[in-house]
């Protein structure tokens, strides 16, 4: 037996998060190559799963991949920032190698396996691609990423799970008449031969395929390969799974239920939102109040329809402008009788229907002009100002466009109030209040997307909602009635402080957030699978070097300080649709991608030369390379 299991398995040793709250490690599960009976939770393989789960859903550093017989790890360690274990495996001999990597000083040091020294999590990890060699490892790894990306919905099954893993790897490495058995050598002392700095540097254990994760220590001669995740959370597990109780809804709150296209990834920040809400449900203080913040692109305003999808609510939204008041939130009352009139039939005919589309406001107007919405302000706002002004600006940003759309809403919604004096009716004047879709869901106790409210010019604005941001708050009305915030109600409050125009929130609006979510850029494995699913691209390898250049584009710019564009999903998207019609991804990349990152020259040519050449170069070079 060249296997010490004591070191190789720490049974000995404290279980991580969330399997630290077992009473014990004992798990009436078996793998076939066990006893058929019970199993016990290994330290080892759990924090080796776990390692290779926040490696592939993105949340988490280090990574897992094949050289040719060899595995490689770089295992992130949780002692000291800069700290990694680096494990190599020879498959064909069962020998170890490893080295504790200092990554701020490059410093290596002896990596020991045993009671006194590491829990040998590292080396499991290694073993990883091994171990997914046999068919009830991946199915019971598959079953658990599913309980992992969806914060453990059952618990019971989870551990189930985690349990057949532990019982799989200690069989098949520790029994060598296994039919799945796996060589590994570690003796009883712990030692593991060193991975040396000379191997580093020259490049020798550079992963040629990646499985989690990205390789930031051996990858020395080249970008880590991105593949996506193998498992995602299943729409058919997250819609409608966290209904607050049962209730009917109308056919027409029905159809204000959104329903998720297929190819959205449903990111882990939205289940964790739901889940709260969803747990907090019948407390004294439920959690109905969350902010998702990020940069354009990231998928905030789809994340709060996929939050009203897991809810089982009705969805409605605001977009807040500069010159938002506080009545264009709770709505407005508006003169009847023809005295109303503003002596302009057009005008009065669109204030009909302004009325029945639920009154005057920015979304109801912008869309009776059939202006672009905030949306397609971010997808195309060069061809948006085209259509807007009628002359073409290339570098035209979505704030320029923004503020076109503001003062034609403004412009029209001046005309829309206008009354005629001279048909005032000197009788008593009768008024019809017309509620907005943001007091609607609160009363109704639906879900309510408020966008962007850092652009409101007026600080108190959002601070005269602070009462029906409570639990149980209420507001009166322009009419004198008094509204009370329905407990099922959600507000999601959707913002991009990164935006020209955008102020800091009020602390006060903050502070009554239940949550706040930063939504940053997808993982690049997410961004693949959308990216693919969305475009219908089919060349994997193309699609995953271009989320790449936009992942590293949007790194280059936050560190640079270029603030003045945006660099995101909708880019890259546009991106792959162009470089399908023009059979050349580096020319599209300069005007779907580079001219949306930044309006400076300079910047351009820097993001260029440094960003996409080195991965697209131009087809004249490429073609005398």
């Amino acid at each position: 037996m060249s296997i010490s299991s004591t070191n190789f398995f720490a049974f000995d040793r404290a279980l991580p998060a969330p399997f630290d709250t077992l009473k014990s490690k004992k798990v009436s599960v078996s793998s076939t190559y066990g006893d058929g009976t019970i199993s016990t939770l290994s330290t080892s393989v759990v924090k080796a799963v776990l390692a290779v789960c926040k490696c592939m859903s993105g949340t988490g550093e280090g990574a897992v991949g094949v050289i040719d017989h060899r595995t490689v790890a770089e295992y992130k360690s949780s002692v000291g920032p800069d700290a990694y274990h680096l494990v190599v495996y020879d498959s064909n001999s069962g020998s170890l190698m490893a080295s504790v990597y200092d990554k701020a000083t490059e410093v290596l040091e002896t990596y020991v396996a045993n009671k006194s020294g590491r829990d040998a999590s590292a080396l499991m990890m290694a073993l990883f691609p091994v171990l997914m060699s046999d068919e009830e490892f991946s199915d019971a790894f598959n079953a658990f990423y599913m309980q992992y990306s969806g914060g453990y919905s059952d618990f019971t099954e989870a551990t189930n799970m985690m349990a057949v893993l532990c019982d799989n790897a200690y069989r098949r490495v520790t029994d060598e008449t296994c039919p799945a058995h796996i060589k590994v050598t570690l003796d009883k002392s712990g030692n593991v031969m060193r991975v040396g700095q000379a191997q580093l540097d020259s490049g020798a254990l550079s992963p040629t395929r990646v499985l989690a994760g990205e390789f930031t220590i051996f990858a020395k001669t080249g970008a880590a390969v991105i593949h996506k995740a193998s498992v995602l959370i299943d729409p058919a597990d997250f819609v409608g799974k966290y209904q607050f109780h049962p209730r009917t809804l109308t056919p027409f709150e029905q159809s204000l239920v959104p329903k998720l296209p297929a190819w959205y990834v449903i990111p882990q920040e939205i289940v964790e939102v739901c889940q709260h809400a969803k747990a907090t449900t019948g407390k004294p203080t439920q959690m109905r109040n969350f902010l998702l913040r990020g940069p354009a692109g990231t998928g905030k305003t789809m994340g709060a329809k996929a939050i009203a999808a897991g809810l089982g609510l009705p969805y409605r939204k605001y977009t807040c402008n500069a010159n938002t008041e506080i009545y264009d939130l709770i709505g407005q009352l508006f003169p009847d009788s023809a005295a109303s009139s503003t002596g302009d039939a057009q005008l009065d005919r669109e204030r009909e229907q302004l009325k029945t589309m639920g009154g005057i406001n920015f979304a109801n107007v912008a869309q009776l002009m059939q202006l672009p919405e905030l949306d397609d302000l971010d997808y195309d706002p060069a061809g948006v100002y085209q259509t807007l002004t009628g002359m073409e600006k290339p570098d035209a940003s979505a704030q320029e466009c923004m503020a076109l759309v503001m003062d034609r809403v403004t412009e029209k919604v001046k005309a829309l109030s206008h009354r005629d004096e001279s048909s005032r009716n000197t009788g008593g004047q009768t008024f019809t209040y017309t509620q907005t879709e943001f007091l609607e869901a609160l009363k109704n106790g639906y879900v309510v997307e408020l966008q962007e409210p850092t652009t409101i010019a007026q600080p108190g604005v959002m601070v005269g909602l602070n009462s029906l941001l409570e639990q149980g708050g209420s507001i009166t009305l322009p009419t004198g009635e008094i509204i009370e915030r329905h407990p099922d109600a959600v507000v999601i409050v959707t913002t991009n402080i990164s935006y020209e125009g955008c102020r800091g929130m009020n602390q006060s609006i903050i502070d009554r957030m239940s949550l706040v979510q930063d939504i940053e850029l997808p993982s690049p494995e997410v961004m693949v699978q959308r990216a693919m699913s969305v475009t219908g691209a089919t060349d994997e390898y193309q699609v995953s070097q271009m989320v790449q250049v936009v992942s590293d584009m949007s790194d280059y710019c936050r560190k640079n300080s270029i603030t003045d564009g945006a660099v995101g999903m909708r880019s890259l998207l546009d991106w792959i649709v162009s470089a399908e019609i023009t059979g050349d991804p580096y020319r599209s990349a300069l005007y779907t991608v580079i001219s949306k990152a930044t309006s400076d020259e300079a910047d351009r040519e820097a993001l260029i030369s440094t960003v996409l050449e080195p991965i697209f170069a131009p087809k004249a070079r490429r073609a005398t390379a």
